[in-house]
């Protein structure tokens, strides 16, 4: 690790001591207060306050808040967060659209090897900057807040990645059109949608995938691939330990076999998803102990509607929901209402989540403001609670980078942690610090677009640590306060950014 510099050193001595203050304060059994209950859903329900939110959650109340944020379509989006999404062609274009303008049907067979791999960096050079910024700007400013966290969640849950090939032409429509719509339905839907997603096929292999011996069975698209089935049960679906067998997962291959992308359907403008009955399997399968009858492509179809419907399901989902929202190591009891309440309503995720925040786990005190900031979590946390807006999303998705969480480039089909295991090193805080070092100087390139001058310093509008410290409210507990009200005044912005209290949510 290079050496700090003394503004790292005093932030990292600050670090140190108040860590022990708030160790020492996190241990009482008290009720949360009215303005900790307000703090509290901003933190898990939203990515952390913006300057006046802890107020008008205190006003309106927290059940109201919680009510509100169940239901985003009722939610307004700002006028100016809406211009800016349609101002970004990529995402208003179709996945054939954006295959045939960004992909190998844009590529000239002809020209140079210089002039196809110039072809071939135009997704990364013009699509992915404009997916990135996408979510960045919802993240940070749509007043939909709990849509925004649970489209990152099943994002992550539902993983692809986006270096591999063809993905990075489609993960933004895949975040858009497969998860954002479903991310408060109802699981089999939104299993549904991301089962069709070409970006899903794509990258696990399915639509490679064909039945042994079948007609179509030529070529690449020779052999059954198993990679989606089994990430199907292991990771979407019923969890490693759901009580599936590699039978199993052969037998999914089969049921799945034919379900692909049609090349020339996309060329010709209709969706990829197609179903080749010539490369399926066509013979008697058993999957999870049921037989299914031989029935092409709604053999597919049966097979969601079982593991959609599975208690192994309900438990592992139950699980990851309450891990995200209320521990690292939940309640078994918890865990066990979730998984009812999802088996009870069909897989309601809506549902499942109401009883979520209605739950005396989730408000207990032993659950505030004990979880540790994914770098995500972090990086845009630290952008609302500064009201900095993003103008240019390359250097937010650059700090990513280095944080070790960029945006849709987790390689393998498991996704990120949100543990604090996960993320709590020494150097991941240097990292953190120094970027609460950047935003606090107020010439952060995040917030002028890109290739606009540097403002001078009298031109520098940094953040004002009063103001910062009034939008978090209980987040930063009085010994922290003190410590960063003792501090030079230049210095308090990068304190309050880089302390423990503003990491942990």
């Amino acid at each position: 690790m290079r050496p700090l510099r003394h503004s790292q050193a005093l932030l990292m001595l600050a670090y140190l001591s108040c860590s022990l203050a708030h160790a020492a304060s996190a241990g009482a059994d008290t009720a949360l207060s009215p303005q900790e209950r307000a703090l509290h859903v901003l933190n898990r329900l939203a990515y952390g306050p913006r300057p006046g939110d802890l107020e008008q959650v205190e006003r309106m109340g927290v059940p109201a808040y919680i009510a509100q944020q169940l239901h985003p379509e009722r939610i307004a989006l700002p006028d100016d967060l809406q211009a800016r999404l349609d101002a970004l062609p990529g995402l208003q274009m179709s996945a054939s659209q954006l295959f045939v303008t960004y992909g190998p049907p844009s590529f000239d067979r002809n020209a140079s090897k210089e002039e196809q791999q110039a072809a071939r960096q135009r997704a990364p050079r013009e699509l992915t900057p404009q997916f990135h910024m996408a979510r960045l700007l919802q993240a940070t400013e749509s007043p939909r807040q709990l849509e925004e966290v649970m489209t990152e969640f099943w994002a992550n849950h539902f993983n692809v990645f986006e270096g591999k090939d063809w993905v990075r032409y489609w993960v933004g429509d895949y975040e858009k059109n497969a998860i954002r719509p479903y991310a408060l339905g109802h699981f089999r839907d939104l299993l549904g949608a991301v089962a069709h997603h070409p970006a899903m096929l794509y990258y696990l292999d399915n639509w490679l995938s064909s039945g042994a011996g079948t007609p179509g069975a030529k070529g690449r698209f020779k052999g059954l691939n198993e990679n989606y089935a089994r990430e199907l049960m292991e990771l979407h679906t019923l969890g490693v330990e759901g009580g599936y067998q590699q039978a199993d997962v052969i037998s999914l291959a089969r049921i799945l076999s034919g379900w692909t992308i049609d090349v020339n359907a996309m060329k010709a403008g209709a969706a990829p998803f197609s179903f080749a009955a010539q490369r399926h399997d066509s013979g008697p399968k058993v999957l999870l102990g049921k037989p299914l009858a031989a029935s092409g492509y709604q053999e597919g179809e049966a097979a969601l509607d079982i593991l959609a419907s599975q208690p192994a399901t309900a438990r592992f989902i139950a699980t990851q929901l309450a891990q995200y929202f209320v521990s690292d190591q939940p309640d078994p009891a918890l865990v066990r209402q979730l998984s009812q309440t999802f088996l009870a309503t069909r897989g309601d995720i809506r549902a499942v989540l109401q009883k979520l925040f209605d739950s005396p786990q989730f408000w207990a005190r032993s659950n505030y403001q004990t979880q540790f900031k994914t770098p995500y979590q972090f990086v845009v946390s630290a952008l609302r609670a500064s009201d900095i807006p993003v103008r240019n999303g390359k250097p937010v998705s650059g700090a990513l980078a280095q944080f070790g969480m960029p945006l849709y480039g987790w390689l393998t089909p498991e996704g990120y942690k949100y543990s604090q295991a996960a993320w709590l090193n020494p150097d991941a805080l240097l990292r953190r610090i120094n970027f609460a070092g950047s935003l606090a100087g107020g010439k952060s390139p995040i917030a002028r677009v890109e290739g606009a001058p540097q403002p001078s310093d009298s031109e520098a509008r940094p953040p004002d640590p009063q103001q910062l410290l009034r939008t978090l409210g209980p987040a930063i507990t009085p010994q922290a306060a003190a410590r960063i009200d003792a501090a030079p005044a230049n210095q308090r912005t990068a304190l309050i950014l880089g302390s423990p209290d503003f990491m942990k949510r």
